[in-house]
């Protein structure tokens, strides 16, 4: 982040960037066009300060691609960890404490300071139930001592593949990012709060859009201003996002924020953001990234 004037508010860390970074359209577009296959994540993040992993959501991944991961990224990076679609889309979150244990043994501790938040991402058709939510939030370790004491219950045939020792003591972040109108109600809302869960403000035609403030943080998934994942931003809207980043990391909430409970989330001195394109099919989600940052920092810097 830019370095802010003396009399600017304060803000907190704001990471912008994008969902995955492996897409073959993107080679000679976004990445030049010699670079080899195994440069990109080192390309893409010496651009951007955070990408989500998109591979950990269709199948568990081993200690050693997340500790390559790491290795290939700048010291001050951070990697968001998509979670397993197994335990959201196949299990439907139900009897989910051994997924997710398997989960948290599959490597993540592996990326040390550099894992940032957990994205879980539920399937359209998984409406609202306030039980089947509550149950699995309980399960949800928000340091690494309770994630590595839950990663040693992992399933028997992990034996030999499973990473379950923290590298610091470290406080885990966690993120849903719902798609269907049911979960629209102050129910929902207020049961994120109680559990520190940050609601995913996730841009599309075709689900709901909510900015509720539910944690210390806020993630945000731009899929598309008017096609799912392909198209891409005009500056207008740049520059709307813009103002709610920054109202987002100054602790405060944009004048324009879609709620479903009026009253607004607490107010902080700072707060993290976290911001990610996935409006891939175009190749537009990596410029549309640098040009939010760009903006971001400069109205941050003042």
């Amino acid at each position: 982040m830019s370095k802010k004037s003396a009399d600017a508010a304060p803000a907190g860390e704001v990471r912008i960037g994008i969902s995955g970074w492996r897409y073959i359209p993107w080679r000679g577009v976004f990445y030049p066009e010699k670079l080899s296959q195994k440069e990109e994540l080192a390309y893409a993040s010496s651009i951007f300060r955070s990408i989500e992993i998109n591979g950990t959501f269709y199948s568990l991944q081993r200690p050693e691609y997340f500790e390559a991961w790491a290795g290939e990224t700048p010291d001050d990076f951070v990697f968001s960890v998509k979670a397993p679609r197994f335990i959201t889309h196949i299990r439907r979150l139900r009897d989910a404490k051994t997924p997710l244990a398997n989960f948290l043994a599959s490597g993540l501790f592996r990326l040390g300071p550099k894992l940032g938040p957990i994205l879980w991402q539920l399937p359209p058709n998984f409406k609202y139930d306030t039980e089947r939510l509550e149950e699995f939030l309980k399960l949800l370790p928000h340091d690494s001592e309770s994630a590595a004491a839950l990663a040693k219950k992992h399933d028997k045939w992990m034996k030999g593949r499973a990473a379950m020792k923290p590298d610091a003591a470290r406080p885990l972040r966690h993120a849903i990012e719902i798609r269907h109108t049911s979960f629209a109600t102050p129910e929902f809302i207020e049961m994120l709060r109680n559990y520190n869960v940050a609601l995913v403000c996730a841009d599309t035609v075709e689900w709901p859009r909510l900015m509720d403030v539910t944690s210390d943080f806020m993630y945000c998934r731009l899929h598309g201003s008017e096609i799912l994942y392909a198209s891409g931003y005009t500056n207008e809207a740049l520059e709307q996002w813009t103002g709610r980043v920054c109202s987002w990391a100054r602790g405060t909430e944009p004048d324009d924020a879609e709620r479903v409970v009026k009253e607004c989330g607490a107010k902080l001195p700072a707060r993290d953001v976290f911001v990610y394109f996935d409006n891939d099919v175009k190749v537009r989600a990596p410029f549309d990234a640098k040009s939010l940052t760009e903006r971001v920092d400069k109205v941050l810097a003042r």
